[in-house]
């Protein structure tokens, strides 16, 4: 196994990394989006852990958000942002890495 092999396989490592990360934060986005709309109480503090996870992400956008009639739209935004830079920065980014080799 050579230097270009080490060099490829992390590039798939941190392209599948990326890929992971994003769709997980997406998910805890819409799982957040769901518990506003239903009271559950989910088991083994995973609400709070959603909470604190998405609210890192939520809180700047909904600062920087001007009040739209008393609808939330920061995770509809968060949504779309996670899916622009995944696609067209960190992707392309990666793959550009690779090509280089």
């Amino acid at each position: 196994m050579g230097p270009l092999d080490v060099a490829a396989f992390l590039i798939y490592f941190a392209e599948a990394f990326v890929e992971v990360l994003a769709s997980t934060l997406s998910a805890v986005i819409i799982i957040r989006v769901i518990l506003s709309w239903v009271p559950l109480q989910l088991p083994f503090g995973l609400g709070d852990l959603v909470f604190s996870i998405s609210e890192s992400v939520l809180g700047p956008i909904r600062r920087a958000l001007p009040p739209m009639s008393g609808f939330d739209l920061s995770p509809l935004v968060a949504l779309v942002g996670i899916s622009l830079i995944e696609r067209y920065v960190l992707l392309p980014l990666l793959n550009a890495l690779f090509r280089a080799l």
